[in-house]
């Protein structure tokens, strides 16, 4: 346990921090998984550009690595793309 009243603060921070992360990483594999589900291109091209602006937040808010929200965005781009053959 933390002793100092800095490290008590640190701590709260940390655990908020923690949690956010955590509710954004889920619904990004929720909505990863439902478009991955999805057998009409119609419904998974608006599913992609939802996903695609839940992936540049997290980006943008570094709960992912930038190169990681792009790679996930190509693949799931190359997903849809095979979808509409």
């Amino acid at each position: 346990m933390p002793n100092t009243p800095s490290a008590r603060k640190r701590l709260r921070q940390a655990s908020k921090k923690r949690m956010h992360n955590r509710k954004v990483k889920s619904a990004i594999r929720t909505r990863t998984r439902r478009l991955l589900e999805m057998e009409s291109p119609e419904g998974a091209q608006d599913a992609l550009s939802e996903l695609y602006a839940m992936l540049d937040r997290a980006a943008a808010g570094r709960v992912l690595h930038p190169n990681t929200a792009a790679r996930k965005k190509a693949r799931l781009a190359r997903h849809v793309e095979r979808l509409s053959r």
